[in-house]
């Protein structure tokens, strides 16, 4: 997929949604097919490791998706922003109130995706400003 980066277009939007697309998806898949392993990292069981790369998979299609258009839109792209804002912040509070068991390598982890998460919310709404 080409996304042209002119200003004025949505080629920024575009990028900065389908690199959130590739990442969210590969984290996802990562989740699913080596949640023994990474239970043993970071800490939380498999099932909830499992359960989370189903939905970051899915996610990451969807988001996917809405990159894929030649404008992405509005009402889309709000969502993705609000639900990139939500889940950085419900990140950092999984952490601080020990809602799951983290090992310190764990905690560090879902703090840093809550930090990239939170980028990508920032960059799409920069993106989604510049389309007006």
């Amino acid at each position: 997929m080409t996304v042209p980066l002119r200003t004025g277009t949505a080629g920024f939007l575009r990028l900065v949604l389908a690199v959130d697309a590739a990442v969210t998806g590969v984290n996802g898949l990562a989740y699913l097919v080596a949640a023994g392993l990474l239970s043993d990292l970071l800490g939380p069981g498999e099932t909830p490791l499992r359960a989370i790369g189903i939905f970051l998979i899915g996610y990451g299609i969807a988001v996917g998706l809405l990159a894929s258009r030649p404008r992405p839109a509005e009402p889309g792209t709000r969502a993705v922003i609000a639900a990139n804002a939500a889940w950085a912040v419900a990140s950092v509070v999984v952490v601080a109130a020990g809602l799951l068991t983290f090992t310190t390598l764990g905690a560090v982890w879902a703090i840093l995706q809550a930090l990239v998460v939170a980028a990508f919310a920032a960059l799409q709404a920069a993106g989604l400003r510049k389309l007006r």
